[in-house]
């Protein structure tokens, strides 16, 4: 039985097929046939040949392979996923037909050499030969990286091998026609600078662990991290020097260089256009989602002094005057609720530091030590006005704005309480008479306040990623 089965994705191929077809029938292996509504004759010709075919709308590469490793029945313990514009080479097809899967039990892929045409012409140099692609892994163990929107490459845990004498060819012969290859690259374009852009978001990244000194895949990683960081537009033109000079693409004729420049020059800079784009587009409507710094000053400022004197008024009414109200004093007097919660809280705190330690509604007695009176000032309801208002005020979305200013009403509170425990241990007349331990606090607070709403104000909000569809 042979120990391997051929994966093949087509769409409109029947210019492809039959030479693929015809140089892997020696093999006698599987083969199976993924395609995404060809309206041709590919799927006339895969059916003469014998092949297990199946239908999926094409999304992008990386999930039509997931899909075709996950829906054919596979019985052998090896799969080639093959593109139906590759042949295998004679000397390829020598060592799959001698391949035995027990001399590769520490084995999960394989790597084949491949050689790419352009225009008829083998292009040699420029960095395009060798080029080593994982083709055949263990099933169920390789998988299609889905991290990956329009270069596609399959992923193995375990350790790989090279097979640098065999070769496939490459060559799609619709390229022929330089308009179609003008316009499948525009198209791939679209799909690398918005790819880019997620990964400047950390929407995207890479699956494959970036070492220049490790597999072939893995260099590549390395490589591309590296693209990443160079300055658009100056590097097309390192990228194209690069290739023609220490990578001797000028040998390639005519015809090799001006596919490196098409590929290596043209193709690089479009995208950079696009991502600035895609960059300025996204600026403006992330201008157009913001509120005005006056509007937003505007209602910052009257926020803050609603709840500023709102506070100041209901003490007013809850405390015993002319202006005493008994309903909102005995249900709903949520300052005496504050307060009975921070002297709660020191107490609690106190006790389990092993103090003895009583309280009323208004003092802190702690044995030994003394005691503190929680007047209207210690409250914090100034520092929240303030943080609450801010908060509010600012553009974001509600979810963001509801988590932070919950998280950070209990984080002024929890300071409060630390500050009570620490007055009650160490405060006495002769340091009230050096300190103003309100001032020390108000200054603390505002201080870690500001921090908090710079890192919270710098946060950007997610943008859902959006799938780009294409098809070669």
């Amino acid at each position: 039985m042979v120990p391997y089965s051929i994966i093949i994705l087509t769409y409109n191929e029947d210019l492809h097929l039959p030479r693929l077809l015809e140089s892997i029938t020696p093999l006698s292996a599987p083969v199976f046939i993924l395609d995404s509504g060809s309206t041709d004759q590919t799927i006339q010709i895969a059916q003469q040949a014998g092949a297990v075919i199946q239908q999926h709308p094409f999304e992008n590469h990386p999930k039509q392979w997931d899909h075709a490793l996950k829906s054919f029945d596979i019985q052998t313990p090896w799969v080639i996923c093959f593109d139906a514009d590759q042949i295998v080479t004679p000397e390829l097809k020598e060592l799959l037909l001698n391949f035995n899967d027990a001399e590769y039990r520490d084995i999960d892929g394989i790597y084949f050499n491949r050689k790419n045409f352009f225009k008829g012409r083998w292009i040699k140099h420029g960095g395009y030969y060798p080029i080593y692609l994982l083709k055949m892994f263990r099933y169920k163990v390789g998988y299609s990286d889905l991290n990956e929107g329009m270069d596609h490459r399959f992923i193995v845990p375990g350790k790989t091998t090279v097979w640098k004498s065999g070769h496939i060819l490459e060559e799609n012969l619709k390229e022929n026609n330089i308009s179609f290859w003008i316009d499948k690259h525009n198209r791939y374009s679209d799909l690398a600078a918005r790819e880019e852009v997620e990964r400047m978001q950390n929407l995207r990244h890479q699956t494959i662990k970036p070492n220049l000194l490790g597999s072939p895949d893995e260099r590549t990683a390395w490589l591309k991290r590296l693209w990443w960081q160079l300055p658009r537009y100056l590097r097309p033109w390192l990228y194209f020097g690069y290739r023609m000079t220490f990578q001797l693409g000028v040998l390639d004729g005519r015809t090799g260089i001006i596919f490196h420049f098409l590929q290596g020059f043209w193709f690089r800079l479009i995208i950079d256009v696009k991502i600035d784009e895609i960059l300025s587009s996204n600026k403006k409507r992330s201008a157009g989602d913001q509120i005005s710094p006056i509007k937003f000053a505007l209602k910052f400022i009257i926020l803050f002094l609603l709840f500023y004197y709102f506070n100041i008024l209901f003490l007013g009414l809850t405390s015993h005057g002319n202006h005493y109200n008994a309903f909102l004093a005995t249900y709903l007097n949520y300052i005496q609720a504050l307060r009975s919660l921070l002297l709660s809280g020191s107490a609690f705190v106190l006790r389990v530091m092993g103090f003895d330690v009583i309280h009323n509604q208004l003092d802190l007695l702690v044995a030994g030590k003394g005691s503190i009176r929680l007047a209207y000032d210690c409250l914090g309801l100034g520092v929240m006005s303030f943080f609450s208002a801010f908060v509010i005020a600012y553009p974001k979305q509600l979810k963001s704005k509801l988590l932070f200013l919950i998280l950070g009403l209990f984080g002024i509170q929890f300071l409060n309480i630390i500050r009570f425990v620490l007055l009650a241990l160490f405060w006495s007349k002769k340091t009230n008479g050096i300190f103003d331990h309100h001032t020390i606090f108000n200054i603390v607070i505002y201080l870690l306040i500001l921090i908090s709403l710079y890192f919270w104000v710098k946060r950007e909000p997610r943008v859902k990623n959006q799938e780009s569809r294409t098809r070669s």
